[in-house]
């Protein structure tokens, strides 16, 4: 089947899964007054670094007893060392239904070499999460970007638990609403659903969490970045735009750029209207389309901004992994030499598929134009692979 090339084109073509597209009309005047060349102990950055945290609070609707910290090392860091900090006094239970799911399993289980358990679940599928355990503590993802899988809510979680929550919403944050009150830790990066730049991350402690901090001594050593106590006691300057190590002033210029977007727009109910209306884009072109289907099948659970698609056409589905590996590989690169889409290829240990990232920054228009290449794309490499066959 040969189908003509589609007329509209999406007028930004990233629809990586991270980093992700900058806000719409975003440039580099954007940075002009970034404090460069100026110790981030300065007023002028200090003041910088404690204005993202205040507008972080103010467009995430972060409680007024929950503190928010900037620290090294993305998600990643502020995950791992909301952990080494942490956990110790109780089991750990670790969900996983997705590479970081996973990452976390191994830091407990092998690294940090603590007793618990994991909960698991396949790729597109949520684990049992009434089987969890809340007398111990919980580490999950709250939004898996690589198998397009979410919780649907915090009502798995009981008010009255006894251990520690944990929670890894990198691709959440801004774009689905949060249970603030099952949640002591809330984590994500920037480059995420507000477009920003990598390597920093957002660490957020509830009340539950500092007493733990405050009471608790882990028996291992912490090094310098995962420090957050002197003498017992909370250091309530890295809370206030202090930092652990020195950040990018450029990228904080970046973020607080980002959240004035987003402030602008309307705050978190728009942020989560422009996400909802992204994925509806894909999720009215999916049923509408034979040859593709969401990796994640229950809608409840079924991710508003990393979107995983599985090609179910007949063909595909009867291939060899190589195969299919192979004809997602020639998708991709199809599109991205056509200037349509770049990065939509699923993460590398998910199954072969597409990934469209559908958060805030990303206008819905685009998403809609994307469709229509999708579909010629696909119909293209199909027709190629035959006549090679």
């Amino acid at each position: 089947m040969n189908m003509q090339k589609p007329g509209a084109r999406p007028v930004n073509p990233r629809f990586s899964s991270g980093p992700c597209s900058k806000r719409p009309g975003w440039s580099l005047q954007a940075l002009e007054q970034a404090a460069l060349g100026r110790s981030h102990r300065s007023g002028l950055s200090k003041g910088k670094l404690k204005r993202a945290i205040d507008l972080t609070r103010e467009v995430l609707d972060v409680p007024k007893d929950y503190r928010i910290a900037i620290v090294p090392a993305s998600d990643t860091g502020a995950v791992e060392m909301a952990m080494w900090s942490l956990l110790g006094p109780r089991d750990v239970e670790v969900l996983a239904w997705e590479a970081f799911g996973k990452e976390w399993v191994t830091d407990t289980l092998e690294e940090l070499k603590l007793p618990g358990r994991t909960i698991v679940a396949p790729y597109g599928e949520l684990p049992d999460l009434s089987a969890i355990n809340f007398d111990n503590d919980v580490i999950f993802t709250w939004n898996g970007t690589a198998a397009g899988v979410k919780v649907p809510n915090g009502d798995f979680i009981p008010a009255n638990r006894a251990g520690l929550t944990i929670c890894d919403a990198t691709s959440a944050a801004f774009a689905q609403p949060l249970a603030w009150d099952k949640l002591d830790v809330v984590t994500f990066s920037w480059q995420k659903v507000m477009g920003g730049e990598a390597a920093h991350g957002m660490l957020i402690l509830g009340p539950r969490a500092v007493e733990r901090l405050e009471t608790y001594k882990p028996d291992r050593a912490l090094p310098k970045i995962f420090r957050m106590t002197e003498n017992g006691k909370l250091i309530a300057s890295l809370f206030e735009g202090e930092t652990i190590n020195t950040p990018s002033m450029l990228c904080v210029e970046d973020y607080l750029d980002a959240l004035s977007w987003a402030k602008g727009l309307g705050g978190l109910p728009a942020l989560h209207a422009r996400v909802d209306a992204n994925a509806k884009v894909l999720t009215d072109w999916v049923a509408k389309t034979p040859w593709v289907d969401f990796l994640a099948k229950d809608p409840a659970t079924r991710s508003n901004t990393g979107v995983c698609l599985s090609i179910v056409d007949r063909e595909f589905a009867a291939g060899s992994k190589q195969s299919q590996a192979a004809f997602i590989k020639s998708f991709v690169k199809l599109l991205e030499r056509e200037g349509i889409a770049f990065d939509i290829g699923a993460y590398r240990d998910a199954p072969p598929g597409l990934r469209v990232w559908c958060g805030a920054t990303v206008e819905t228009s685009d998403v809609a134009a994307l469709t229509l290449w999708l579909d010629w794309a696909f119909h293209a490499v199909r027709g190629a692979v035959a006549m090679a066959a």
